[in-house]
């Protein structure tokens, strides 16, 4: 929607996240990967977050579209309270290894829960399906991963991750360009404007069973 929006034709570039968000910036907004692929006109997806804009003057980082959070799925019939992980016992959690949540969780409580961790999966939305088929108690991840595949099931509940270390409201996140795209960046914006004053923006996140947070 933002590709007909500026009138130009969608041509999406994936790539695997980097150690930390400093490096995908350089690697897909500014400079470009050492690989030879890249960079991309806009990265989708970035925490707006001034210490994150100080630290890369060459991206300019703006338009928040949604608030991201890590969460924690359950098994209501297996975990039917849990204020603090303590409460997960000794029953199995599915999260992406290589991810925030991941270390969030390898991490917590002096890695109390390490020995218990599926931490194989690729991605929240794996996380949540290794739940989905019974093979875990629980699975941490990003809500918009996780809520698309466990949304609106009764059998599960989907809260803040209860830890101390996280921000239960989580955090904004928009897009980023090359800091001389003044152009692009103002088309952009006028994009997103527009896509949440009208309520398409809510419908998209909602089609994919996620639930829009305003940023």
């Amino acid at each position: 929607m933002l590709a007909q929006a500026l009138g130009v034709k969608l041509s999406p570039l994936a790539f695997n996240a980097d150690e930390n968000m400093n490096d995908d910036l350089r690697n897909m907004v500014w400079r470009g990967h050492y690989l030879g692929f890249g960079p991309a006109d806009v990265l989708l997806h970035v925490p707006v977050d001034p210490p994150l804009m100080d630290a890369t003057p060459q991206a300019s980082i703006f338009a928040p579209y949604y608030r991201e959070r890590v969460v924690l799925a359950r098994q209501l019939d297996r975990l039917p309270q849990l204020e603090t992980l303590s409460a997960l016992g000794d029953a199995k959690v599915a999260v992406p290894g290589q991810s925030l949540a991941g270390w969030l969780m390898i991490g917590a409580d002096a890695g109390a829960y390490r020995n218990q961790l599926n931490t194989q999966c690729k991605d929240g939305a794996e996380a949540a399906r290794a739940l989905q088929r019974g093979e875990v108690a629980a699975a941490a991840g990003l809500a918009s991963e996780i809520e698309s595949v466990l949304r609106g099931d009764a059998r599960f509940a989907i809260a803040p991750l209860p830890s101390a270390r996280v921000q239960r409201n989580g955090w904004a996140v928009g897009m980023a360009v090359k800091k001389d795209a003044t152009e692009l960046a103002q088309a952009l914006q006028a994009a997103v404007n527009g896509l949440a004053a009208d309520g398409r923006l809510r419908a998209m996140f909602e089609s994919a069973n996620v639930a829009w947070q305003a940023p």
